[in-house]
């Protein structure tokens, strides 16, 4: 009797042990030689990838993803390229881009380098462990790890890109903060030409005021500045960016979990450059809504698997962290009034350090509801 009892203590103790070792990642886990997921990954019935009500929702085997030659736009069809590019914002939300300008001596680079990183021993990769969402330079695991009520099978380093930051950036592997600032760059040149082109697809391209339609005295409050093309180009180009590298180990039971569970991405765009892993999935009907309703930010989630570590780098791009968020004056009119509170990344920080992000529901804590009925 005795004997059963000390054995149990010791099962409670190792079961201790585990729930400690969650805020070190799942890569930690994994090297300690998990053959079993830990409840706090394991989510309920209804919400896990192999339920049928989920895979109905989320079944996009025969969506193929609209492709913008990012070539052609500088030729001959350059209006054809812009109406597709105009067709997968408002319908898709996700596209791919080839003839992008980044060589593939980068893209494989950078995927390389994000890879060696979440091989160093656990020592190197726990200097940059913290809970703080303001640090410049986060390791960390699932989207909250504080907060998240079902943790995601997922360690991320998040890298704010500013010259300042630049130095606080990993120098182990001894290449990657070189690798990750030409990636950085690299990136940010090419979100400044998607975005001037996404502008021209809504029709913002005109740089004189002479058909501009008056805004309102709510639109314009305090804000006397000239709102035109050439400056929201400007808003744009000094915008912010922050890339968030990836690894989804393998999970000994993949069914019983998501690497990043249904979510939307803040932001303007997100350039996503992935391994040969497959796992990303999107939602292609029920989506979110930005751009005052013209463009879309769709809900899509990441599985796990058994068998093969995943690496993806997530290149997001928006306006200054301080800069507030509004519907583009020349998008609203009668027909189509202001759908959603000004805001800033202020208050989307507030809003993911307060609450259980299981759902994201950022935006739909900002639509203005008194143009519903």
């Amino acid at each position: 009797m005795v004997m059963f009892q000390a054995m149990a203590l010791r099962d409670d103790q190792s079961e201790s042990l585990k729930e400690q070792e969650h805020n070190k990642g799942v890569k930690h886990l994994c090297e300690m030689g998990i053959i079993k997921v830990p409840k706090k990954y394991i989510l309920p019935t209804l919400e896990r990838p192999d339920n049928s009500i989920t895979t109905e929702l989320h079944d996009v085997t025969n969506l193929k993803l609209p492709v913008i030659d990012f070539a052609e736009l500088h030729g001959p069809n350059h209006e054809q390229v812009i109406t597709s590019l105009a067709h997968a914002c408002q319908h898709y939300g996700f596209f791919q881009v080839i003839n992008h300008g980044i060589s593939s001596d980068v893209l494989s680079e950078m995927i390389d380098v994000a890879r060696r990183f979440f091989e160093l021993p656990l020592k190197e990769r726990e200097k940059y462990m913290s809970t703080d969402v303001h640090s410049l330079v986060r390791y960390g695991t699932s989207f909250n790890q504080m907060k998240d009520g079902v943790l995601c099978w997922r360690d991320f380093l998040k890298l704010v890109c500013t010259t300042e930051a630049h130095s606080q950036w990993p120098s182990s592997p001894s290449d990657f903060r070189e690798m990750g600032v030409g990636y950085a760059r690299e990136t940010q040149m090419l979100f400044q030409s998607l975005m001037e082109a996404i502008l021209e697809s809504l029709g913002l391209e005109e740089k004189n005021t002479h058909n501009k339609t008056p805004k309102t005295n709510q639109e314009s409050g305090n804000d006397n500045r000239e709102e035109n093309y050439d400056i929201i180009k400007k808003d744009i180009g000094d915008g912010s960016q922050l890339m968030v590298v990836n690894c989804y180990p393998p999970c000994p039971e993949p069914e019983l979990t998501f690497g990043m569970p249904p979510h939307s991405d803040y932001g303007f765009l997100t350039l996503l450059l992935q391994d040969e892993v497959e796992g990303l999935q999107i939602l292609h009907k029920d989506h979110w809504i930005l751009s005052n309703g013209r463009y879309k930010s769709v809900m899509h989630r990441v599985l796990a698997n058994s068998k093969k570590s995943r690496i993806s780098v997530a290149s997001l791009h928006s306006l200054a962290f301080t800069a507030v968020i509004r519907p583009w004056p020349m998008l609203i009119n009668d027909e189509n009034p202001k759908r959603y509170k000004d805001t800033d990344f202020a208050d989307f920080v507030q809003y993911i350090t307060t609450c259980d992000s299981k759902h994201k529901n950022f935006l739909e804590s900002r639509k203005l509801t008194h143009i519903y009925t």
